[in-house]
């Protein structure tokens, strides 16, 4: 009967901490294999730009007229919707 409360700790744990954490891995693996040629994104930097090319590691990202950067798939944070660069 001792166990009971640290058992309950870890339970409780468990939900409030790693549960959430996996589930939010989970949606941005989805988000990175759903990625794709035209695509508008935004970087962990803050950089926002169209998809140029999607590799299996690396993607190019055009940010300014002939301006083009490759960064690693999982520094993509966000896919904006279409048309969302245009108004920037």
């Amino acid at each position: 009967m001792q166990f009971a409360p640290i058992i309950l700790m870890f339970v409780v744990l468990y939900f409030l901490m790693v549960r959430p954490q996996m589930k939010k891995a989970k949606e941005h693996k989805a988000l990175l294999d759903a990625l794709g040629k035209g695509d508008e994104v935004v970087t962990q930097g803050g950089l926002a730009g169209r998809l140029t090319k999607v590799g299996d590691d690396f993607v190019t990202i055009a940010i300014a007229d002939n301006v083009e950067i490759q960064m690693q798939k999982p520094a993509i944070t966000l896919v904006l919707p279409k048309g969302t660069l245009k108004g920037l």
